[in-house]
């Protein structure tokens, strides 16, 4: 079965975009984590973790960082997707400040998100 992208290009208000940002540093903080777990992983054991053995690792996090577990999933699938595109044992640091900073993003599962009267409830 093909996997289906549905990119949604919504308006945000400004009230919303610190909300948005802190998510989006969060997830960037996620990445980060995956990133040297997954690099120290292949260094010491020789061992490519998929996405469902880097779940466990992120159990609980949802609640310290303010994101749905559903998006810790994505980002960890997201992770594992890019470096096996680009077959490297890590990929480059996500930059939350800063000019060089990386553009901000926030996954959304299909069940962690819902469309009600023409908005999205995250």
């Amino acid at each position: 079965m093909p996997t289906v992208v549905k990119t949604l290009k919504l308006r945000v208000k400004d009230k919303h975009a610190p909300l948005l940002l802190q998510m989006a540093r969060q997830v960037n903080f996620v990445w980060n984590f995956i990133n040297a777990l997954s690099g120290r992983s292949i260094r010491e054991r020789g061992q490519w973790l998929s996405a469902y053995d880097i779940h466990p690792y992120t159990v609980g996090a949802h609640k310290e960082l303010g994101l749905h577990s559903h998006t810790l999933q994505c980002v960890a699938q997201e992770y594992v997707t890019r470096r096996r595109q680009f077959k490297r044992t890590r990929l480059n640091w996500r930059k939350s400040t800063g000019s060089q900073r990386s553009l901000g993003w926030i996954p959304i599962n299909t069940g962690a998100a819902s469309w009600k009267s023409g908005q999205v409830y995250h």
